[in-house]
This record gives structure tokens, sequence and C-alpha cells, in this order.
């Protein structure tokens, strides 16, 4: 488990780890014209479908919405259809009191609005779990409170799923009900391969621990599914286009306008002809952007599934922009924005920076400040108050000595996360209910490890649900 520094009132913004990294290298291998060949568009007789999903709300994770926005028009000007694109987001952030440009969501700095003409497939509360994986297995049925719309793909087609928000060792955010779990989203994934409705299947997952949600879990024989994930199985990914940071979203900003693997891969799509950009050279120049071994902040943006779906052109999956024809990621300039990494912020930062920029710009003594203040430091006590509750739940059930090991120790490369989903399910959701709900930065999730941990020594259930109860009432935060 990552360990975040606590995180005080007027210390916040010294707290936040910023770090600017400027890339190495230069532009990725080219794979072989015989197997592009052999995997080419000209042979395919499907539709493209996509599912774009932010799972989180609130204006202090701004970048996630944008995120998916801005992946919405790549695939609009990539030639996919309305009918074919499903739009998971809360919607609360166009025109929520703290956007300085009311309707409109930029993803960089000097971007353009990626918001106008996004269909609002499922808002509010219809973001939740059991409607996004409805949508990928194509069951009407199984989808209430939106456009009714989901995947009626055939075997012919391919599936681009885009999903952005917080997430920690084997869960996902979503911003109505439960946490979506790695088993979860894996058993949809069998489903959707046993009912043979697609060709092949592409999927991005901008997360922190983003990997242990396929890591020893994604079967080996469901040989046409190829996912990026932003991040490892132990690791935080991160926001960017940040205040103070470089480059800075414009002044009048205080809340981070995107995430840098997501934003890696929106840029890259934005201008290339995707018909000569395979999925494996996408993956390096993020993975590059993204950041590697050698920079102190950073993530490692993983592959998992069929790799050799890699040789495979983005055409296939989110279409091209006729207005890239020709162009290729060979055509870059070694030092442009696309082979330079931005500054990072780490997304549970992200979200405390907002409140502190809110509180820091506010007039001095204005009602306007007072009530920035009375957010931050509530967002402050929701911290102190989960930090202080895993603690007594991990002393109550297994003594105060295996306090360090249920946090830190995680499982090897190549292994699961958890034996016992069941078992971590119902000790995250129930960690969810009584002490996390209230927090939109998802705080709460940075403990899901710790459920694995004790849920893979063993622990009973009914004993640490009694525990959970317990703490999370006693170390009640102020409302």
């Amino acid at each position: 488990m990552i360990s975040y520094c606590s995180l005080f009132l007027f210390l916040a913004l010294s707290c936040v780890v910023v770090e600017s990294r400027q890339l190495k290298g230069n532009s990725d291998g080219l794979s072989s014209n015989v197997s592009r060949f052999l995997r080419s568009d000209s042979n395919v007789e499907g539709k493209r479908w996509a599912v774009l999903i932010a799972g989180s709300n609130g204006y202090e994770n701004y970048r996630h919405q944008a995120d998916v926005c801005h992946a919405y028009q790549i695939l609009r000007k990539g030639g996919l259809e309305d009918e074919n694109i499903i739009v998971f987001m809360y919607d609360d952030i166009a025109f929520d009191v703290n956007n300085p440009r009311p309707g409109v969501i930029i993803n960089k700095p000097d971007g353009e609005d990626v918001y106008q003409g996004v269909p609002k497939d499922y808002t509010g509360e219809a973001v939740n779990v059991s409607n996004f994986l409805a949508a990928i297995l194509g069951n009407r049925s199984g989808v209430t409170g939106g456009s009714g719309k989901v995947v009626d793909s055939g075997p012919n087609d391919n599936i681009f799923i885009y999903y952005a928000d917080h997430g920690d060792s084997g869960i996902l955010g979503m911003p109505s009900g439960d946490y979506l779990t790695a088993q979860d989203l894996i058993n949809t994934l069998k489903q959707k391969h046993a009912a043979k409705s697609y060709k092949s299947m592409v999927i991005y997952v901008e997360a922190c621990f983003s990997g242990s949600m396929f890591e020893g879990i994604l079967p080996s024989d469901i040989d046409d599914i190829y996912v990026v994930t932003a991040a490892n199985a132990h690791e935080s990914s991160y926001g960017t286009y940040c205040p103070e940071s470089f480059p800075s979203p414009p002044s009048e900003f205080d809340t981070c306008l995107g995430d840098v693997f997501s934003i890696s891969w929106l840029e890259d799509s934005d201008i290339h002809d995707l018909r000569n950009e395979t999925l494996e050279q996408q993956y390096n120049v993020v993975r590059r952007r993204t950041g590697v071994d050698d920079y102190e902040v950073s993530s490692h943006v993983m592959q998992y599934g069929n790799k050799e779906m890699g040789e495979d052109s983005l055409f296939s999956y989110i279409g091209t922009n006729p207005n890239n024809d020709h162009y290729s990621s060979s055509d870059d300039h070694p030092h442009s924005k696309l082979t330079t990494a931005p500054s990072v912020v780490s997304q549970h930062d992200a979200s405390l920076l907002h409140f502190w920029h809110k509180y820091h710009n506010a007039p001095q003594g204005s009602p306007t400040k007072a009530e920035a203040h009375r957010e931050l430091a509530h967002q402050i006590s929701l911290r102190k108050h989960i930090d202080r509750s895993i603690t007594e739940i991990i002393s109550v059930v297994f003594g105060r000595e295996k306090i360090s090991e249920m946090l830190s120790s995680v499982q090897s490369a190549g292994n699961p996360l958890v034996h016992d989903w069941d078992c971590f399910k119902m000790l995250v959701q129930s960690f969810r209910k009584q002490c996390g709900k209230a927090a939109r930065t998802r705080y709460d999730m940075k403990y899901s490890g710790a459920f694995a941990n004790m849920c893979n020594a063993g622990v009973d259930i009914s004993r640490a649900t009694q525990a959970i109860t317990q703490a999370c009432s006693t170390n009640s935060p102020p409302p």
C-alpha cells in the first residue's frame, strides 16, 4: 500500500506532491507490416462500440468527467455514431457554481470545450455498478434510470471501454451505490466472452492501483481482450494540469483538468492518423509520458490480456479523425508536448488541492473564505476519521501488533489481490457505508488492500463487520 502524507489545515499545500519530469527516449518501434495486415481494418465488417465512464462526482474531481468528455469527442471525430457510444457521467461539473466557465469543460490549459454534444446516457444516480455492467452485457432489462442504451454488439464488432476515476486495491469508484470490484468486472467480461457477442475488446483504465483489477484474475484463455491500466497493482496514478503545476490551468481554475495517463492517450489520439498507429505504439507513447522507473513520482502503465492485440490499429476501436490523415507518431518532434511529461499530483491529493486553493484564493475575511475554510477542515477531518478507524478495526480483530502487516502487505506479481472475493466485497462495502460515504474524494478506498489482507488471513467476517461499525461510529468526524 502507498503511504499518503498526513494533511493538516494550514499545511495542506505543502503536503501535496508535485513533481515535474522530463521524459527520455524517442518514438516507439514499428510493428511488422504482415501482422498489421492480418488484423487490418479493411477486414473488419462489424461495428465499433464504446463505453465511457467517469466514476466520480464533485467539482474537486473535475478531471475525470473532463477526460471522458474528451474521449467522446475523439470517438465522434473518429466516425463512431452516438448510437454506439454509451456515456456514464454524473454531469454535475459543467454548471457547478465553482466552474469559472459555466456550461464548458476543458481537459487541458489551452483546450477547447469538450462538453458540447456529449450524450447524457446515464447521469446522477444512474451512474452505478449495475447499469455499467448491464450496459457492457447488452442487457436492456438490467439498466434503470438512463437512456437504456447498451452494447448491442455482434460477433464481428469491436468494443472500447474507458474508465476514469479513483481506485484502489481491487476496486474502482462509483458516485452512487457500491464500488466496482475486480471480481464483478471480470465475471462480466467472462459472460460477454462466453456469449461470443463481440470480436475484440480494448479496455483503458485510469485509476490508482488499476492493475489490481486484472492482475492474476483475468483468465488467460480469454484471448480477445486487451487492457491498459494507468498504474500497476500497488501504486497511485496521477492528476495533471493542476494549480501551480506545469503546465498549469488558466488562473481562474482551482482544480486539476486531467489525469496524466488519460491526457497522454487522448492527446496522442487527437493529432495522429490512427489507421497507422497500433495499440502497442500508443501504449509506448503513454508509458513514457506517464512515467517509468527513473522517475521519482510516476506510475507504471501496464498491459494485460492478449498482448498480441497490440498489433491492431487504434482505428479498429476508436476510429480516426480525417483531418489527421497521414500524420503518424514518427512525425512528432522529440521535445513536443506529446513526449514531455507534465507535473503531476497524486489522485488522493488532487482533490484536497482543490479545497486548499479554494480557501487560499478566497478574499480575506469574506463569507467565501469562511465557507472554504469549513470545507477544507471537513475534508481533513474525514481523512483523520478514516485513518483512525482502520487502525482500530485491525487492532480489535487481529491485535495492535498486526496493524503494520495488514496495512502494508502486498501479493507478489502475477497473483490475485485476494482469494475470497466475497469476503473482500463485504468488508469494503461495510467500511464505505460506515466510514467513507461522505467523502467524495474516495479516501476510504485507500484501505481496500488492508481488507484484502484481512480476508487472506482468514478473518471472521461477522467480527470484522462489527468492528467496522463500532470503530466508524466511535471515530465519527464532526458534521
